[in-house]
């Protein structure tokens, strides 16, 4: 029987909880979090995973600092949600036939239940398989290439032959990064197998999926070679209704096949998880459509957010509990629930925060007191990739050491991460904080907790008395390892990256920057110069003399506790997965849900158009050109005479006219893109049109701008003014 599921969640990981390691780091917590929010919230919502049998590896740091892989078998009763082997009509195990390379390999399927929500997960250690296809999801993102894209069909394809299987009917498709961006290709294929053409299917698809990227590194985008697609789709290619090379062109670039583009290509809408890592997404893909300028580009921004419940310490919650309204749990995203914290009685929010802290130097045997609040911890935990600048803050070593080693106000440095088995930078850092915390001056003074998951995570931002995180701008998506600290009154302090650069607000912590303007783009040693030293002075200046003055009266750092409650208040309304989910479902879901349901009703008829067009516009787009373009204005002097008009000769050949929106856009450096409309006034010849558009805009100064005059195809039906990733540009 068929059911409607809402929105359907594919993702590589997911980090519900240390006891199901199938997660590496901050995608998989975040999808973990994602999943309980939406139980919490009863937002009808499927996700659709991986089981990893031997999960990511286990971190060993041997005595010479050296990072070791474990990989033990994930035990399945160990979880604390219930995990069920899916099971079909006849009580067997539901097995899903996937094709890869040519052959098929079966999949079982695990449920685990999370309140509401259902989370499936592919695994294929199935007696039928071959060895080798038993062992392709043993563990997470492999390094070898042909495992990789396996895992990726298995997610992708399988996944969605999962859904079909379980009689589950989604209204919204949302990948959550492109390694999972295959799934269009299956959607395609079954809609092509019930005599829908490639076009119409196509648009089908896109209209009810969704996009959500993660990396602004160009680097982390999973990219194969045309090769390599051919050696696993050669047999599936024609499947689709269409040709090799039709396949290829959704995600096809610079002669190889990129994941990122494929979901581009077969999303309805495309976002980003922080404001400022959606402007990095819009610079990144302006290089794959450079015609369009950046600010165009259709990427939104919804910032990630932290499930509370998950991450905040037993004393903190205790004390909400008290505090704050009866049920502040499930309001955490209405700023006046938070508002009382700033009543909380100081010694008491300083003792919860020195319960958790205790915990957490117990919990890693850590050879330090809390008497009197204890030294200054600060906590540097994630995933070690040289653009996180794990040893930024022992540029200066001789300086740190000074910083940590003052005996009337110490201050100790924890570490905290893994580096992926294939990268070797990433373990050399592990390898040198390591030596460096052997140096006789960081004795004691700096330690580094081997084998970072969600359990060791959970002490740290709970613990700690600040947060660091210092990567190299604008590098981090989002970054909600903060969030988390902040949570649990934990100060930030780090670069205006990620979310942070919306967080900050002067008051709940503090910011590294280290150039005068706030500038990207820096010779990369030179702004870790100058981020290093704004951050030690940071610490001399700011937080070590902040943490350690004391009130008279109580013997609290009253202070540094008002920074606490201010840090508390204005994040965590802000930065939870309650408001993150309701902007999902607002702004996204329900958009693409009733998108998808115009697109498939009366047999895809608006798919249909809709792609007839579009072909009609490609086919037809070469001949489109601005041919003459001129700024006239008044200069007569006159007062309030401020018009400055357009005029501009466009050749449309076969387009209508009311198939193109033209404008003038253009940029004078002071007031970014600016854009006028011009609307057509009268006929030259067939398919030739002049256009003319006025403003009366006095703070743009028309005459220094650089004018340029674009053509873009426009419908009522596209999702977005640039869908089609078309323009024509005429030049003044």
């Amino acid at each position: 029987m068929m059911q409607k599921s809402g929105a359907v969640y594919f993702s590589a990981e997911f980090g519900l909880d240390e006891s199901l390691p199938i997660y590496s780091g901050g995608l998989g917590i975040l999808a973990g979090d994602h999943i309980k929010a939406a139980a919490d919230q009863n937002v009808p919502l499927t996700g659709v995973g991986i089981f990893y049998g031997h999960g990511y590896f286990q971190q060993r740091i041997d005595e010479g600092g050296s990072q070791q892989h474990l990989y033990p078998k994930v035990d399945l009763n160990a979880s604390i949600y219930p995990v069920q082997l899916v099971q079909d009509e006849n009580g067997q195990p539901l097995i899903i036939e996937v094709p890869i390379a040519g052959r098929l390999v079966y999949a079982k399927a695990w449920s685990v239940q999370v309140g509401s929500v259902t989370v499936y997960l592919l695994n294929t250690d199935v007696e039928s398989n071959s060895e080798a296809d038993r062992r392709l999801t043993d563990t997470l993102y492999p390094s070898e290439q042909g495992i990789r894209i396996s895992q990726e069909i298995l997610l992708g394809i399988g996944g969605t032959r999962l859904i079909a299987a379980l009689g589950i009917q989604p209204d919204v498709w949302h990948m959550n990064e492109g390694h999972c961006a295959f799934l269009t290709f299956e959607r395609i294929r079954m809609l092509s197998a019930a005599g829908v053409p490639f076009q119409t299917a196509l648009e089908v698809v896109k209209a009810s999926t969704v996009f959500t990227t993660h990396t602004p590194v160009p680097a982390g985008h999973d990219v194969f070679s045309i090769d390599l697609m051919d050696r696993f789709f050669s047999d599936y290619y024609w499947q689709l209704g269409t040709d090799r090379d039709g396949v290829l062109s959704l995600g096809q670039m610079n002669g190889a096949f990129n994941m990122t583009r494929l979901a581009v290509s077969t999303s309805s809408k495309v976002n980003g998880v922080s404001k400022l890592h959606g402007v990095v997404t819009q610079d990144l893909f302006h290089h794959w459509m450079p015609h369009i300028p950046r600010q165009d580009i259709p990427v939104d921004a919804i910032t990630n957010g932290i499930h509370i419940g998950t991450w905040l310490a037993d004393g903190m919650k205790g004390l909400f509990d008290r505090y704050l309204q009866y049920d502040w749990s499930i309001r955490t995203a209405e700023p006046e629930v938070w508002s009382p914290v700033h009543d909380i009685p100081s010694s008491e929010l300083w003792e919860a925060h020195l319960e958790a802290k205790s915990s957490m130097i117990q919990s890693f045997n850590l050879p330090l007191s809390t008497s009197n609040g204890g030294p200054l911890i600060i906590g540097f935990a994630r995933r070690f990739a040289t653009y996180k600048r794990a040893l930024l803050i022992f540029s200066d070593p001789d300086r740190l050491a000074r910083i940590l080693g003052d005996s009337e106000r110490p201050v100790c440095l924890v570490f905290s991460g893994k580096a992926h088995p294939s990268d070797g930078p990433g373990q050399e850092l592990i390898r040198r904080i390591v030596e460096l915390s052997r140096e006789e001056r960081f004795k004691g003074r700096v330690f580094i907790v081997e084998n970072y998951a969600m359990d060791k995570a959970k002490k740290l931002v709970q613990g700690v008395d600040v947060w660091l995180n210092t990567p190299i701008k604008p590098m981090e998506a989002s970054g909600t390892s903060g969030q988390k600290a902040a949570v649990n009154g934990v100060l930030n302090c780090s670069v205006l990256d990620g979310w942070w650069a919306e967080g900050y607000n002067g008051r709940n912590g503090w910011a590294i920057d280290g150039s005068a303007d706030g500038d990207v783009g820096v010779n990369g040693e030179h702004q870790a110069k100058l981020d290093s030293e704004a951050l030690y002075r940071l610490l001399e200046e700011e937080i070590i003399p902040l943490y350690y003055k004391r009130d008279e009266d109580q013997g609290l750092p009253a202070d540094w506790v008002n920074k606490m409650k201010e840090s508390i208040c204005s994040l965590a309304p802000l930065f939870n997965t309650h408001r993150m989910i309701s902007d999902y479902w607002n702004k996204v879901y329900l958009k693409a849900s009733a998108r998808g349901q115009r697109f498939a009703s009366d047999g895809f008829e608006v798919a249909s158009r809709v792609a007839a067009y579009k072909q009609f516009i490609r086919n037809n787009w070469s001949g489109v050109r601005v041919r003459k373009v001129d700024i006239l204005a008044d200069h007569s002097g006159r007062i309030g005479l401020h018009k400055t008009a357009f005029r501009a000769e466009i050749v449309l050949g076969a387009i209508w006219l009311r198939d193109v929106r033209i404008e003038a856009v253009g940029s004078d450096g002071r007031q970014g893109i600016w854009k006028v409309k011009l609307e057509p006034v009268q006929q030259e010849a067939k398919g030739v049109y002049i256009y003319e558009g006025s403003s009366f805009d006095r703070s743009i100064n028309f005459w220094k701008a650089n004018v340029n005059v674009r053509v873009t195809p426009i419908s009522p039906d596209f999702a977005n003014d640039f869908e089609m990733e078309l323009a024509s540009w005429g030049f003044q």
